[in-house]
């Protein structure tokens, strides 16, 4: 078995706790990096001050299909790819790099976060494993993430076309369309419908009233 280096380890441990910081659970940490489980636990608990916690990953690609998830979904992955092909970055930095950037979007608009960094993963797994693709939307041209083999052609994205249960804020929300998708893809876009991000507010109304 090949050693590594001081340095090697050094920056598998600065990976480790960039994960830690961006909210990883311990499958990712055990799946990305090669540090000993003892080690990322010792690490986990110096930085939360808690065990990791348990539990099964999200398995399930449908969970990234509702009109908010898909929003933020396919935000983080137009990121993500942007990193990996222009920006050549490898896949554990565009992953963290990719998931920060995520973050200041909602910051920026007031919105809550809607993937964590485990369900962003998960998402470039599933890529990975060819169970989604990114679909172009037939108004806006932004591409969202879709399950594969779905329909590629005349296909409208959840940004352009909100669910009826929007309500007021629909029209609000309408206003710059797949701003943040062409941001990150340099896709020449139609006309602006609905910035993903934006549309947060939208649905933080609509969980409002249905937890009334």
């Amino acid at each position: 078995m090949t050693r590594k280096s001081v340095t090697e380890d050094a920056q598998e441990v600065f990976r480790a706790i960039a994960l830690i910081e961006l909210g990883a659970r311990m499958q990712v940490l055990e799946s990305e990096l090669s540090i000993s489980r003892d080690r990322l636990i010792r690490l986990y608990r110096e930085l939360r001050g808690v065990s990791p916690p348990k539990g099964m990953l999200p398995f399930s690609a449908d969970w990234y299909m509702p009109w908010l998830p898909n929003i933020h979904a396919s935000l983080f992955f137009n990121t993500y790819l942007f990193l990996r092909k222009e920006a050549s970055c490898s896949h554990l930095d565009a992953l963290t790099k990719g998931y920060k950037l995520y973050l200041e979007h909602c910051t920026r608009t007031d919105a809550e976060p809607v993937l964590d960094l485990t369900r962003a993963w998960t998402l470039v797994r599933f890529f990975e494993a060819e169970m989604l693709q990114l679909t172009p939307c037939c108004r806006c041209t932004g591409k969202f993430v879709a399950h594969k083999h779905d329909l590629q052609k005349g296909v409208v994205c959840g940004a352009c076309q909100p669910p009826s249960r929007a309500g007021k804020t629909r029209k609000a929300a309408a206003r710059a369309a797949v701003q943040a998708f062409a941001e990150v893809t340099h896709e020449e876009v139609i006309e602006p419908i609905i910035d993903p991000i934006e549309a947060v507010d939208a649905v933080n109304e609509v969980a409002a009233f249905q937890a009334a």
